[in-house]
This record gives structure tokens, sequence and C-alpha cells, in this order.
């Protein structure tokens, strides 16, 4: 059992909605996101998920985009977010995930990435360009390394392809809100409860939503259909236009907004 199982279990057990925030490795430099997560998990973030900066983020709008800039020209590799997970795990045992593109994983070598970030203490790994008819070899990998591979699905996923993908599913079940990229934008959440009713009947493992939450408002409306809300752009932008403060003050209105609305 990952962390973030044994995180749900506990959350499930005390009647309560799952907070997962998500902030680029290395911005703006690795001391900040070290901070950044700590400020995080202070705040009640149950899930911390660390994006490692790609050149080409397919999955991600402009706040990301531009964060994933920032961090490179900044110096942060694959290397360094490695050293960056053990840095956390020195002080932390939050549950702690990856998201990353599958040509960061290839120029490492599927099974090295993963056996290092597991040793270094990493529970799951979130790979969205990633079909899951390609996926078996990290899976495996995964698996022997004790690992989370996360899922995602859409509010497009065909009946067939969600009860396949539920059948793979560990950690939490990434159900994007709604076409498009990540950021904050009004989100008709009906779409993505229709896919998670049936998330529900295929598996037991719990459903997240993210893309497009960027207030307490929004993540109460998210969780009413999920376990767990999932929330990014928003706080990445506050990390760099107005700092950690900002970033502490938002997260904590997110987890009171979270347990009230329970």
């Amino acid at each position: 059992m990952t962390r973030i199982t044994e995180r749900f279990e506990q959350l499930k057990s005390q009647g309560r909605k799952g907070f997962i925030a998500y902030v680029t490795a290395g911005l703006p430099d690795v001391a900040t996101t070290i901070e950044a997560v700590q400020v995080l998990e202070e705040a009640g973030a149950d899930v911390i998920e660390l994006g490692i900066p790609f050149s080409d983020p397919m999955a991600d709008g402009p706040v990301i985009q531009k964060a994933a800039t920032v961090a490179i020209e900044a110096g942060i590799t694959t290397p360094k977010v490695l050293e960056l997970v053990r840095s956390i795990r020195k002080t932390s045992q939050i549950p702690l995930v990856v998201m990353t593109y599958i040509n960061t994983i290839l120029n490492v070598g599927s099974e090295k990435f993963v056996r290092s970030f597991a040793d270094a203490g990493l529970d799951g790994i979130i790979v969205p360009d990633l079909p899951l008819e390609e996926s078996a070899g990290l899976a495996k990998h995964c698996e022997e390394a004790g690992i989370d591979l996360i899922q995602l699905v859409a509010p497009t996923s065909p009946k067939e392809r969600l009860v396949a993908i539920c059948k793979k599913s560990q950690g939490f079940v990434y159900c994007v809100s709604n076409t498009g990229v990540t950021g904050v934008r009004e989100v008709d959440f009906s779409q993505i409860a229709k896919v998670i009713d049936i998330v529900r009947s295929e598996t037991n493992v719990p459903p997240a939503i993210g893309f497009g939450i960027g207030s307490p408002l929004g993540a109460q409306e998210a969780a009413k259909h999920s376990d767990a809300v999932i929330v990014g752009s928003a706080i990445v932008q506050r990390l760099m236009d107005e700092g950690i403060e900002s970033v502490r003050s938002f997260a904590a209105s997110i987890r009171q907004a979270l347990d009230k609305g329970v």
C-alpha cells in the first residue's frame, strides 16, 4: 500500500475530501519549491504533485507553460527534481507524485527513472501523453518499484475505454474536468460527473477532479462529485506573482472550503 492509498483511506474514514496540490518543480528555484511543499502541507494539502518542467507541455495551459520555462531557464533538470524529492523526504512523509511527459522518462530510461524516483521516496507518476495501450512497460516497472501509475480519464472517454482504464488504475483516477489544457476557468462539472459514475462502478480507486479549479467555491463544486480535487495553475500563478504567503493563504482557503462543503 502506497502513501497515496493510505492517505485516501484516512480521508474516507474521516469523511473528508482530498486536496491534491500541484507545483512546478524548480519554480522559481529548488529552495522555494521545497518551501512551497512545506507550506502546502501545513495548509492542508493531502498529496503534492510535482510537475517536471518540459519544453513542450502539451497538456498544460499558459500558466504552467510559463512556470516550466522559468524553471528550465533557472537550470532545473530531471536529476535535480530527483534530488528535490529526496530533500522533501528528509522532513515530510506527505504522498508525492510527479507529473511528467513520456519523453522525459524515455530520456532517462523507463526502468531507471522509476527505480531512481522510488528510491528517493516518490509514490506516484502521472504521464498525460502516455496512452493506456502503450503503458505496459512503464506499468511493469512501477509495480516492481511500488509506485502508483495514475491513469487519466476525460469527459470524452468512451465507456469501453473507461472500463479498461479503471482496471489499470492505482492511487487515484485523474478525472480531467473538461477538454483542453490546464488552467483556471469556469467549469461545468456535470460532464465529468457522468464519467465518475462509471469510474465508481468499475473500481474502488478514488476519483480526483483536476483542470480548471481555481477557487474555494470551484473546489467545493468539484468535490461534490469526486473524492479529491487537484489544484495547480491557481497555486502556480500565486507562487510566481505573489510568493509563498499567498500560496499558504490560498491553500488554506481551499482546505477550509472542502471541509465546510462535506
